[in-house]
């Protein structure tokens, strides 16, 4: 079976990618053990019933996009931050190692790229720093970008009110008030595959949709994504899934798959390559 299976082609100037079993494989473990440290969370910071742990976990997985947003929306009360140190900080991140081949396929691309993640930014830095990717993308869209504090949207929403009184115009609305995806922000925490989430993350990285790649591995994602206006690709699988006008088994296949990604429209393409992590911006 061949490597990609291809529905459509077209000119891009922005790349958005999802991180966890996207810029490495499922395989690497990662995936595994981070269900394994959420699960620790839930039975010994929330007392839930250990035999109701797994399968709580996973639906609300399922339900909310994530299992935090499904606790929350349920009403457990807890530290975001304790809960992805928790998650995350005993990761076994010594599997993934740099992937040179990866880093050079970034770099070789014309169009500004993003990270684009429910999980947190030092999850994303670790991930990042390990794969010796940190330097190849323009900004970072993650937990903390689609869920600020409650003292920055309030100060945000200030700023608005200010913005009203002096009758400039208002930021775009960027919330879901239609029916274009059958998956809705059902928590308090923004998050994919919710369409809201994907309209947020147009708006924070400023792309137009129909100039845009969405890299992810999640078939809801993928789907919410389409509804968006983003191209889409899914990541993993050999096959098209609904909403997907590409698919890679790996990551590695973009070229093979993509070639109209190294091909510039009338005047060459200038690559601006950051040099060092501190030049990654974390959207906010």
């Amino acid at each position: 079976m061949d490597s990609v299976s291809r529905a459509t082609g077209a000119k891009y100037d922005s790349l958005l990618f999802d991180l966890d079993d996207t810029l490495y494989p499922l395989s690497s473990g990662i995936n595994l053990a981070c269900r394994k440290n959420i699960e620790e969370f839930m039975l010994h910071h929330l007392h839930i019933e250990e035999s109701e742990v797994p399968r709580m976990c996973l639906e609300l997985y399922r339900e909310y996009g994530t299992t935090l947003a499904g606790l929350k929306a349920l009403g457990y009360e807890f530290d975001d931050n304790d809960y992805h140190a928790f998650a995350h900080g005993r990761l076994p991140y010594e599997t993934l190692g740099p992937d040179p081949v990866l880093r050079n396929l970034l770099l070789s691309m014309p169009q500004q790229k993003f990270i684009f993640t429910n999980s947190d930014k030092a999850h994303v830095a670790q991930v990042l720093n390990s794969l010796g990717l940190e330097d190849c993308f323009e900004g970072i869209i993650c937990f903390e970008t689609l869920n600020p504090s409650l003292e920055t949207a309030d100060y945000m929403d200030r700023l608005e009110d200010d913005a009203d009184i002096a009758g400039s115009e208002p930021e775009p609305n960027i919330s879901d008030d239609s029916d274009a995806s059958s998956f809705s922000c059902k928590s308090q925490i923004l998050c994919k595959p919710s369409l809201e989430a994907i309209k947020a993350a147009i708006g924070i990285a400023n792309v137009d949709p129909k100039k845009t790649i969405f890299f992810d591995d999640s078939t809801r994602n993928i789907a919410s994504g389409k509804a968006a206006g983003l191209h889409t690709v899914i990541v993993g699988r050999s096959e098209l899934v609904p909403g997907a006008d590409c698919a890679l088994v790996s990551i590695h296949n973009i070229k093979e798959a993509i070639p109209e990604l190294w091909e510039c429209d009338g005047e060459q393409s200038q690559l601006v390559i950051q040099s060092t992590v501190d030049e990654t911006t974390v959207l906010e």
